[in-house]
């Protein structure tokens, strides 16, 4: 492995004080003045208080907002600032009519800001696009599922691809699969293919389970925690009461990231008193290195030296060596690889010194139990795979698996879109009991492997995707290479949104294109057999019922179990099997057929529904049951020493190549903007900017609020870019910039993901600055 470069001067340990941050904990007042701000905003009637007192209870509305866990014993305020921005947004008065679409045409809305759209309101009837108008206007529900249906009846089921968001409950994501399968095919891409599912696909391999294998009982009794690319502030800030009880009765957190996110810093709990008038602030991270992207790699590497110098000093007092032998294989392997790979080249690719890395190791050698937590600062790259492999090797070493205390946590983003995977939104078969399937509806399963994400988009840009149901979500908006997407996306016959409120997805439509209103998990959901309940799954694998107690809007909506059942109705031919009638009007039936579908899992589900802190489907890696191909948990080695895709020999660099990791705000949840603060920070106004370091504004000549554009640095003959980009100086290593998802999206192409997985690189991409 070649040294590319010297170990940058950097600090890699504290703020720069000449650029922007936000001084105040992550917590405290800032957070209630931003959930102040979105309740003023979207003129919430004081009913909307009701709704978040119960929030993420029994009984009450799980969020939909993050799919952090929710205790059973809850804080009185069971929510956070997003989350509640989330709810307050969802059960806004705000109305987006027929009356709207007659006074605004698509081309129209096409150059509302992205705020703006979802800021408009409820979507309240189900619409149809006119191309000759430009306009959407209302059709009855049965002349909708009826159009849906004749035009997937019309087309090879393989044409067909149906995405789902994340948010939908385990109710109607069963139905939306079993559809699809019904139906002829298994593209059953989801909002994973975009963050996780590096590790869905990795993690199986590695130790034989694609999900995190901690709960929240082992928050409150390992000893060190160890954080990669998460940024627990924004993306899932209750994990913070978890986080600050651990370190007060003395846990250690190290964090490794490029930004300094005031989460892992400091936080102040809204719900005590004392802390939020005279007490102190309650420090997260002992130790926080800002690495280089990508340099995540280099810096496990380098963690692993430090642990196996330690056992060569004093031999069997370090390594678990009961458990290398009895539990695992491939150690010598990984041993070879790490200790063949030199100082020099891990601080050259890490962008933190020998003197750093051993710190954190001397952290990890303290604790007797040790998590590994990481976000998508750790799966979004080329070398993704190798990022989390090499996470499982550290812990694997002292044992720090399968055990109280200890083990691997990703932090998932939507709501349920862990879940969703679970009963059966997949597009791997394999992953799918289609046996139990088939023997339960009479049919014979398509056996075919579907379309991810990334294969969908290929197969839009080369005509043989011709539909696109989208049971929520933004996916246009959330994908790479978007602009050339794009102008292909209109290209479908069908384009179906299943959705809440107007976004920019629904504004390329297709030759044939519906809106169709849904109500959202905060709505009271009437059916037949009275209120009904829908379901989801936490990071943590546990499983809750939520139940809706807002006023739904005036209209025409229906629940997306409801519209998932019309669509299917209409297409499949009657089928005593299918009762898609039965199933709308009471989903205690729907998790019938879940408990049947998945037994070990969801036995007595209805029982189980409402369990205070939800029931725990279970973790086969939890009891070192290894379902791996050799039947143990699997080492493995270091093949590069950067997660970055350069070793890909995609092309040489050009001169001045930076690298781009994409970015959340504080006032964002995926594709969804709240507002335009970036509080925790300390960014304000607009979100066209790139934040890049002084040296390095100083290095290439740029200056503050400079308008540039960056272009991708791949030599693939696309010319993917964006301009009008303000240069804002900001704290962070050398030769990298930064902006926001989705803005920066166009600057990522499809071809550019994760190796196994295809997950899209966003925190790893090559740019080249160039000044307007």
């Amino acid at each position: 492995m070649a040294v590319t470069s010297k170990t940058p001067e950097h600090s890699a340990t504290g703020h720069d004080p000449q650029t922007p941050e936000y001084d105040h904990p992550t917590g405290g007042w800032g957070s209630l003045r931003g959930i102040a701000r979105i309740f003023g905003e979207e003129r919430n009637s004081p009913l909307a208080l009701k709704v978040l007192a119960k929030l993420n209870k029994p009984g009450g509305v799980m969020c939909t907002s993050c799919a952090w866990a929710k205790p059973a014993k809850p804080h009185l305020f069971e929510f956070c600032e997003n989350g509640a921005k989330a709810t307050l947004w969802e059960i806004t008065p705000k109305r987006v009519t027929p009356a709207f679409f007659a006074e605004h045409s698509v081309k129209e809305l096409r150059g509302w800001h992205d705020h703006d759209l979802e800021r408009a309101g409820r979507l309240t009837h189900p619409l149809r696009y006119a191309a000759a108008s430009d306009r959407y206007y209302p059709v009855s529900w049965q002349e909708a599922f009826e159009a849906i249906g004749r035009e997937l009846r019309a087309i090879d089921p393989q044409e067909a691809v149906f995405y789902a968001s994340g948010h939908a409950g385990l109710e109607a994501s069963y139905l939306y699969a079993l559809f699809a399968r019904l139906y002829g095919h298994n593209n059953l891409p989801q909002s994973s293919n975009m963050c996780h599912e590096t590790t869905s696909v990795n993690l199986k391999t590695f130790i034989g389970t694609p999900v995190g294998t901690c709960t929240l009982e082992d928050f409150e009794e390992c000893d060190a925690i160890f954080f990669f690319g998460q940024n627990t502030g924004t993306n899932s800030p209750r994990f913070l009461h978890q986080l600050k009880s651990a370190v007060e009765r003395g846990c250690r957190i190290v964090t490794f990231n490029p930004l300094r996110e005031r989460g892992l810093i400091e936080f102040v709990d809204t719900q005590n008193p004392v802390q939020m008038t005279v007490g102190k602030a309650t420090q997260i991270s002992e130790e926080y290195f800002q690495l280089l992207p990508g340099g995540d790699i280099a810096v496990l590497a380098g963690m692993i030296k430090c642990v196996l110098a330690a056992e060569e000093k004093a031999p069997g007092t370090v390594l678990d060596q009961d458990f290398i032998a009895r539990e695992t294989s491939g150690f010598e392997t990984m041993r070879a690889a790490v200790e063949a790979t030199g100082w020099e080249e891990i601080e050259a690719h890490s962008g933190l010194t020998r003197e750093m890395i051993s710190r954190a190791a001397d952290i990890y050698l303290g604790a007797e139990k040790v998590i590994g937590i990481y976000g998508m600062g750790l799966t979004q790259h080329v070398n993704g795979w190798l990022n989390l492999g090499m996470l499982v090797n550290l812990l694997l070493l002292r044992g720090n698996m399968g055990r109280p205390g200890a083990g691997i946590s990703p932090v998932r983003g939507h709501s349920n879109v862990q879940g969703q995977r679970t009963v059966g939104i997949a597009e791997k078969p394999d992953l799918v009991p289609l046996k139990k399937l088939e023997e339960m509806f009479a049919f014979t399963a398509p056996r075919q492997k579907g379309r991810n994400a990334v294969e969908a988009c290929e197969g839009i840009l080369d005509g043989s995707v011709k539909a696109m149901i989208s049971l929520g979500g933004n996916l246009l908006r959330a994908l790479p290479d978007r602009t050339r997407i794009e102008e292909a996306w209109s290209g479908l016959r069908l384009s179906v949104h299943v959705a809440t409120k107007l976004n920019r997805s629904h504004l390329v439509p297709g030759e044939v294109s519906y809106i169709l209103p849904c109500l959202g998990r905060t709505d009271r959901d009437e059916q037949l057999s009275g209120p009904q309940a829908v379901s989801m799954e936490d990071s943590l694998s546990h499983i809750y019922g939520s139940i809706g107690n807002a006023r739904p809007p005036e209209g025409e909506l229906r629940s997306e179990v409801a519209i998932v059942c019309g669509m299917a109705k209409a297409t499949l031919p009657a089928s005593a099997t299918q009762r898609w009638d039965d199933w709308t009007g009471n989903y205690d039936l729907i998790r019938d057929l879940i408990a049947r579908t998945y037994p070990e899992e969801f036995h007595d589900f209805n029982e189980r529904l409402l369990q205070p802190g939800g029931f725990y489907r279970g973790n086969p890696a939890r009891g070192r049951s290894w379902k791996t191909e050799s039947g143990k948990a699997q080492f493995t080695e270091p093949t590069t020493i950067s997660a970055l895709g350069e070793e890909a020999g995609i092309t040489a660099a050009s001169p001045g190549r930076m690298t781009l990791v994409t970015l959340r705000s504080n006032d964002q949840f995926n594709t969804t903007i709240y507002g335009f603060s970036d509080r925790l920070r300390g960014l304000e106004g607009g979100r066209d900017i790139v934040l890049i370091n002084r040296d390095e504004m100083r290095r290439l000549g740029l200056a503050e609020g400079q308008r540039v554009t960056l272009v991708c640095d791949i030599a693939d003959g696309i010319d993917l870019r964006v301009s009008g980009l303000a240069v804002t100086a900001y704290d962070l290593p050398p030769g990298c910039v930064a902006g926001y998802y989705p803005e920066l999206n166009p600057l990522v192409p499809l071809a550019y993901h994760e190796k196994h997985s295809k997950t899209p690189a966003y925190k790893g991409s090559p740019v080249v600055i160039l000044p307007e």
